[in-house]
């Protein structure tokens, strides 16, 4: 299965754009012919098994009709009965296929025009972005269930960014914020929690998203990694009682701004020393020593360390072993690099509800695969203590 699913990633990603969809229904064709003659046969091709029922005989050529052009199937043949796959007999079979695989195209980043250019290339009069936008709608359903799940029990860590598209609002081409909440549970399992889009990070935007949030569940926030945005920061405080990380990767960027060029080095050296101590006093005291000492040739930068220590060294008050983890926005930036990935395919969204239907695929497809991994995040020895839960918080002799 693993092999297969590689062949199939293999397949979306190199096949050029005109046979993406036909070639991506003959591969599911030829695995489902595969599954069922093995059955019919007692054994997997090319393999000596004394218990086979039959065996092969070549192949049959035939071609199958689809809305995706016509699809040449090489049909399995048996010396003793015969084989005719089952999914040919219904034509609505067929039909099922064909919106799977327009679906699974418009996730991967494939625009609508794009999906009416590959049908055209098949040598079919075309399909039009009213007809793609019927058959994505069945993925409207998945994406408003799980950005609208509640949100259940303590979740002590969670990281929030923006990511901005291209839409189209009254004839004109506008840019949009994505907001993105992805926290991590008293189990030490990562989630993607929710998403908005809005014209601007707005204070009362991220406010409005955040107590979405809690309408649905979230509850137990201990610390809040963004970048340092004030709509933010202002809305943290009225929605949560909780800390508030500012990314360490933007600060240093911007303090390193104040270096100038010749001195970035030596400067990023000194304020990585505090980021190297071992618990949140040291890093304080080392923070100001540092601060003190580029105070006479950099005044603005140590008015700038000033001001910054308490949110920059927030993280050093939790647990050491999830401090890595915590100093930045790393997380949620990948996140948003795979979003910015897919969607340059499409440019521009027609409107706002495209943007939730291929970005919340997208998330949803993410978050399935963080489910099934068999890792935590964060250990669950290490994350315990931060719960308001008792029983997740028992030491582990009395669990």
């Amino acid at each position: 299965m693993t092999d297969e699913m590689m062949s199939l990633r293999t397949l979306v990603e190199k096949a050029p754009d005109a046979d993406i969809l036909r070639e991506m229904i003959a591969f599911a064709a030829e695995r489902l012919m595969e599954l069922e003659v093995g059955a019919l046969t007692g054994a997997p091709y090319g393999e000596k098994d004394p218990g086979r029922l039959a065996q092969r005989n070549g192949y049959r050529n035939r071609a199958w009709e689809t809305r995706a052009g016509t699809v040449d199937l090489s049909i399995p043949k048996l010396r003793k009965g015969s084989y005719f796959p089952g999914f040919l007999e219904p034509r609505r079979m067929a039909e099922k296929a064909l919106t799977a695989v327009i679906q699974e195209a418009y996730i991967q980043g494939i625009s609508t025009r794009s999906v009416d250019d590959l049908v055209k290339a098949m040598g079919m009069s075309g399909i039009s972005k009213s007809q793609v936008s019927r058959l994505c709608e069945e993925i409207d359903g998945r994406v408003k269930t799980f950005l609208e799940r509640p949100i259940e029990g303590d979740w002590p860590y969670l990281w929030i960014d923006a990511t901005y598209v291209k839409v189209r609002q009254n004839g004109r081409i506008v840019s949009v914020a994505v907001i993105i909440a992805v926290g991590v549970n008293a189990d030490g399992r990562r989630e993607i929690l929710g998403m908005d889009i809005g014209p601007s990070e707005a204070e009362t935007f991220w406010t409005a998203f955040l107590r979405k949030l809690a309408r649905r569940g979230l509850r137990g926030v201990k610390l809040v990694i963004s970048d340092a945005h004030e709509g933010i920061k202002a809305a943290v405080s009225k929605v949560f009682n909780a800390a508030w990380q500012r990314c360490r990767v933007h600060f240093m960027r911007n303090a390193l701004a104040h270096a100038g060029k010749s001195g970035r080095r030596v400067v990023s050296a000194f304020i990585a020393t505090a980021f190297a101590q071992d618990d949140a006093t040291t890093a304080s005291q080392q923070w100001r020593k540092v601060a003190d000492q580029l105070r006479p040739n950099l005044p603005k930068l140590a008015a700038f360390m000033d001001e910054a220590e308490t949110d920059v060294l927030a993280y050093m008050t939790f647990p050491a072993a999830h401090r890595t983890k915590l100093h930045s926005t790393n997380p949620i930036e990948r996140l948003n690099g795979e979003i910015k990935r897919r969607t340059e395919v499409v440019g521009i969204f027609p409107n706002e509800e495209a943007i939730t239907r291929l970005l919340g695929a997208i998330l949803l497809e993410q978050n399935d695969e963080w489910a099934v991994q068999r890792t935590r995040y964060m250990t669950l020895e290490t994350i315990a203590s931060l719960s308001h839960d008792p029983i997740v918080s028992l030491p582990a002799a009395a669990a």
